[in-house]
């Protein structure tokens, strides 16, 4: 039974959720129920059907609504004294700023990407808010209490990097489906519908040997005399074909290694492809993006049969046709997306050509998509669970209780007899960038590097900050806001296209930066060092950034894929992440501090050492869903158990 002076606290205390999807829904319900009064909560996304089989606050009826409305609603209607607030609404707008935050008693995260739950832990070190964060795929979950100077801030111990692959293996000798569906995914698909100007490593030079060896055409360039059909047959026998025989000229390369087959769609489709089962007229009278399908336009239903070469040859060459048809606006814009289905039946077939041609198994679309897009399903009792955890923590912090703040881990077996695992705080990582301002160290080539790759690489990718603002000394290098004339935008533009050394105040080896975002009230100094050269392979990013850390999954790779959390900086690839909707479970390495609570626990200390350091590979950060599972050759796993040892 709840105490007065426990329920004074709850009714008193003003929440703010951000995100109301898995975890959110079964968090406001909880709130509603345990008694809170004034509860906020902001969420971008809408609904959709596959959110239906576990955020139940939602029904058929309110797909395409606001999650944080439609959560509202429901709510109200078995709790209609509380006063609940929605915001249908990204947290990074810069209506929730710090001022924002300042009004809240604590604040509890549901969301489902790394770079909004650092935005949010900055906004809440900066207003001086507890922050409950957590996190649930499959059966793992966690929740973990951030609260300033008594306890690490989110960004205390670094996060894993994404699964990454040598650029060599993607693109020259795959070996496992996996390589293909990176190839397909972030190589052929960005080729061909994402933006020209990018940098890739595909070939692209042309196998018509009419064509000048000097002014070879880039054969991802359509033709005004080709159909799309026709453009479409040229691309699959370029990648498919010549690539290669290409690749096979290198007789080293195969000393040790099954040669591929060079695939040319004379041998599979020897006719043009038609429309043989007269759907493509139902496709072509509708522009939802949704019902556009190259699976449906010729006649093909199930997503769990593994298609024949023909039938992938035949899917490949659809696809682009539809693509540059039916969504021709999209084309030099597009960025793969696993709810795009039309993008993932086009990655599907490629990567099951590609995988034909060197010998691999091919993969049915289902189990692409999941490879592709980073899918495993969610168990909605871990949310729950996760959930009310949640309360309760956000209970003990509202009460200032710091000896009982608990950082639990959801397992999916008994450990000691417990699912539920209970962990010691980390106090505040003194080496932290985010909530200690330690300086960090910028090795980059100063007579090379140009203001732009700083400000993309560097202070929006690695340190997520969304408004820089760039100083050396008393100059003003880079800024970004809505307040700003056009003067001002037009002289920062200028300074990003120039190469650091050559800047108004030049920065070179030695130079100490000062970089703020006035929004997150973040700022940190980076001193920089000139280097010369760097490793292509091992540092793609042409700089290495020091006291900031990300656990590194793969050493020497540099094709940075979505397998975690999608935060890519390679060079060739971008990264797969979604501001605010992609999916991104991860498990991350915690430290070695935590210490298990050896009251709740009942075990020695030798013991709960031992148990934390087993800990620290279970941390995952995904709302709900969404993580593909591959065992350590890289291939999908299913009904794979793995127990806490």
């Amino acid at each position: 039974m709840a105490s007065q002076q426990h329920l004074s606290t709850i009714k008193g205390a003003k929440v703010l959720m951000v995100g109301a999807g898995g975890i959110g829904c079964e968090l406001l319900k909880t709130l509603a129920l345990s008694g809170f009064q004034d509860i906020h909560i902001i969420d971008m996304d809408t609904i959709e059907v596959s959110n239906l089989n576990r955020q139940f606050l939602f029904r058929k009826s309110h797909v395409g609504q606001s999650k944080a409305k439609v959560a509202r609603d429901a709510v109200l209607r078995f709790r209609p004294h509380v006063s609940i607030t929605s915001y249908h609404a990204n947290v990074k707008n810069q209506e929730f700023n710090v001022d924002f935050f300042k009004q809240f008693s604590v604040v509890l995260n549901g969301l489902d990407n790394l770079d909004a739950r650092r935005h949010v832990n900055r906004l809440c070190l900066a207003a001086d808010i507890p922050l409950v964060e957590s996190g649930t795929t499959g059966f793992l979950g966690q929740v973990t209490v951030h609260v300033k100077g008594k306890t690490e801030c989110y960004e205390c111990q670094p996060k894993p990097a994404p699964k990454t692959y040598p650029v060599c293996t993607i693109t020259s000798t795959p070996s496992k489906f996996v390589h293909c569906i990176v190839w397909a995914k972030d190589l052929l698909f960005a080729k061909l519908f994402g933006d020209k100007n990018q940098e890739n490593d595909l070939n692209v030079r042309s196998s018509d040997p009419a064509s000048s060896s000097d002014h070879a055409e880039d054969v991802f360039e359509l033709r005004k005399d080709e159909t799309i059909e026709q453009y479409g047959r040229r691309v699959f026998d370029h990648v498919f074909g010549y690539n290669i025989e290409v690749a096979l000229s290198n007789e080293d390369t195969w000393k040790n290694r099954n040669k591929p087959r060079p695939i040319y769609i004379r041998d599979i489709l020897p006719e043009e492809p038609t429309n043989q089962n007269g759907n493509m007229d139902k496709i072509c009278a509708t522009d939802e993006q949704s019902l556009i399908s190259a699976m449906t336009s010729i006649g093909m239903k199930n997503p769990q049969e593994t298609w024949s070469l023909m039938e992938n040859s035949r899917i490949f060459i659809e696809a682009i046709v539809l693509f540059f048809t039916k969504r021709k606006k999209d084309v030099g814009n597009l960025s793969f997306d696993k709810d795009d289905q039309l993008a993932v039946e086009f990655v599907t077939a490629a990567a099951n050509i590609r995988a034909a041609s060197f010998g691999i198994p091919m993969h049915s679309l289902f189990e692409s998509k999941g490879i592709a897009g980073n899918i495993v399903h969610a168990v909605a009792t871990t949310n729950a669970i996760i959930a009310g955890l949640i309360v309760i923590e956000a209970i003990k912090v509202l009460q200032n209780d710091l000896n009982k703040y608990r950082m639990t881990y959801c397992l999916e077996h008994p450990s000691r007899k417990m699912l539920l695992m209970p962990v010691e705080p980390f106090e505040p990582n003194k080496s932290c960038y985010v909530c200690s301002e330690t300086p960090l160290s910028l090795e980059i080539n100063t007579r090379h590097a140009k203001l732009r790759d700083f400000v993309e690489k560097i202070v929006k990718a690695k340190l997520g900050m969304n408004f820089p603002l760039i100083m050396h000394g008393a100059s003003l290098l880079y800024e970004v806001g809505d307040d700003l004339d056009e003067d001002m935008v037009a002289n920062y533009a200028a300074n990003l296209e120039k190469v650091l050394s050559e800047l108004p105040s030049p920065v070179v080896s030695g130079t100490i930066l000062s970089v703020e975002d006035l929004q997150q009230e973040l700022s940190c100094s980076i001193n920089i060092k000139h280097r010369d050269e760097f490793d292509e392979e091992k540092e793609p990013d042409g700089m290495v950034l020091s006291g900031w850390q990300q656990t590194t999954l793969e050493k020497g790779d540099s094709i940075q894929t979505s397998f975690s959390n999608g935060e890519s900086t390679s060079k060739a690839l971008p990264s797969t992440t979604d501001a605010n909707k992609n999916d991104d479970a991860d498990i991350v390495a915690s430290g070695t501090k935590r210490k298990l609570d050896e009251a709740s626990s009942g075990v020695d200390a030798s013991s709960s050492a031992n148990e934390a350091n087993s800990l620290k590979k279970l941390e995952v950060l995904d709302d709900d869903d969404d993580l593909v599972v591959l065992d350590d050759d890289g291939d999908l796993v299913t009904n794979k158990k793995k127990r806490l040892q």
